[in-house]
């Protein structure tokens, strides 16, 4: 963060209302998805309908890491009343992402001017990944707005030398890294950006944030089997790839400005789009931890940087400035199509609904349920009536009752037991080509199904197989 922050504008502070209202109407637009969720936002709905015992004892064993956000979204569901419970999971999201739109016009109006902070919150509402968590009852949106808030007020403490804002900085960081403790990314891109005159109290703050997140990080880092899924980089990489290289093209066009080069925005835009996510690519040669939306605050790097070129270039005369008007008119063209398609249940990688759905038809005439692998039993724990009449045949005990999200399964020889005992059994799955758990319960499954059953039908949804099993010649 070289150099001193620009004086906004008297105007500066309306900036921040065209974006904070785009990014709301946005989210708002389709933010049900035609009543679809997917398992992700499932495990939040289960979480955040649990006792306050039930799911503390829950956080003690699995996905302590979202353990506050469960809490907000416990507290919210208990003042909502009879309200939507689609727009009652998502709206924190929506909400936050307004927000973090509006504050990032305010820092980019103190880091290069009001006009590029306007156009720095508009870009942020408008990329689709921002887009996607608008939408999602996950804590990445709340996560991103409050790093976007802390930039925000780590540039005026910059400025003004205040303690204040400095604790202020050092409390909202704390917030959101225990939210998710990959936002404690942001306070090292945050520590790279400062200036020299800067760096000591930074280090102090970023000190006390990292020893409020200490007792968070021993407790998940003991739950590290739950992201054991991420087997390396995976396809989330390309996209955060575009928005990375569009943020260094812009760079590149900022330092030849020979008035950008003079101002901070280039250099602290780029640390907390590049450095996070960089950090996590690393580890994959040890441990496979990148996931884009651990980094979401990264996007607001880049908007800041698009922001700013395109304030340059809307500053030239001629040509160039109509090129730019045409560009970024064309761009939000293009964006179109994709903004309707992530409002589409096809979206995610699965639809909790359609499965519920699907296994409520299924299983009118069965005996017995399967979930193949046991995490997607899932599928069930916001609609359990669509498997009423089902017995979980390796069931052992409930996600509630036994304070895990999944619940636990009997050992492999009882499971074998219990469903050569059913007639007819309905199979919950994921799709043909997915990973094999090779637990000896996840092999006893497979291996009485092809032994001693064959498939009736399978009905494809979003994401999943559901199929009908039953003894040869009674299908």
């Amino acid at each position: 963060m070289p150099g001193t922050p620009v004086d906004p504008r008297p105007g500066a502070y309306r900036t921040a209302l065209p974006p904070a209202v785009l990014a709301l109407a946005l989210g708002l637009w389709g933010v049900r998805r035609g009543g679809s969720m997917w398992r992700d936002e499932a495990v939040s709905y289960d979480m955040a309908h649990r006792s306050l015992p039930d799911l503390w004892a829950t956080l003690g064993q699995a996905d302590a890491v979202h353990g506050l956000y469960y809490l907000l979204l416990h507290g919210l569901f208990g003042v909502s009343g009879d309200a939507d419970p689609l727009l009652v999971l998502r709206l924190p999201s929506v909400v936050a992402t307004a927000v973090a739109s509006g504050t990032l016009a305010l820092l980019g109006g103190r880091l290069a001017g009001a006009r590029a902070g306007l156009l720095a919150g508009v870009v942020f509402a408008l990329l689709p990944s921002v887009q996607r968590y608008a939408q999602e009852g996950r804590s990445y949106a709340v996560v991103c707005m409050l790093v976007v808030w802390a930039s925000y007020l780590l540039v005026r403490a910059v400025e003004t030398r205040s303690r204040r804002v400095w604790a202020g900085y050092g409390a909202v960081m704390v917030v959101a890294c225990l939210l998710h403790e990959f936002a404690v990314l942001a306070v090292v891109a945050h520590l790279v950006a400062l200036p020299r005159s800067a760096r000591r109290t930074g280090l102090r703050v970023a000190a006390v944030v990292c020893g409020c997140l200490a007792p968070l990080a021993v407790v998940s880092m003991g739950q590290s089997a739950q992201v054991a899924w991420i087997g390396g980089v995976s396809g989330d990489l390309a996209g955060f790839a575009g928005v990375t290289v569009l943020g260094l093209v812009c760079a590149v066009l900022l330092r030849r400005d020979p008035s950008a080069r003079r101002g901070p925005l280039t250099g602290f835009a780029l640390a907390l789009l590049v450095l996070p996510a960089l950090l996590l690519l690393l580890s994959t040669p040890f441990k496979p931890l990148f996931v884009d939306r651990y980094v979401l605050y990264g996007h607001a790097g880049a908007a800041l940087l698009v922001g700013a070129a395109l304030d340059r270039l809307l500053r030239a005369r001629g040509r160039i400035r109509a090129v730019a008007v045409l560009a970024a008119g064309a761009a939000v063209l293009v964006l179109l199509p994709v903004g309707l398609s992530l409002r589409t249940p096809q979206s995610r990688p699965d639809d909790v609904t359609a499965v519920a759905e699907a296994v409520r038809a299924a299983g009118r005439d069965g005996d017995g349920v399967l979930y193949m692998p046991s995490r997607r039993r899932v599928w069930s724990l916001v609609d359990p009536g669509s498997v009423r009449g089902l017995r979980d045949l390796a069931l052992e005990r409930g996600p509630v009752a036994s304070h895990t999200l999944y619940g636990t399964e009997l050992p492999a020889a009882r499971i074998r037991a219990r469903t050569l005992a059913a007639a007819r059994l309905v199979v919950v799955r994921d799709p043909v080509g997915q990973p094999l758990d090779q637990t000896a319960q996840e092999q006893a499954k497979r291996q009485v199904l092809t032994e001693h059953f064959v498939r009736c039908g399978t009905r494809r949804v979003q994401g999943a197989e559901i199929s009908v099993y039953a003894r040869p010649g009674r299908c």
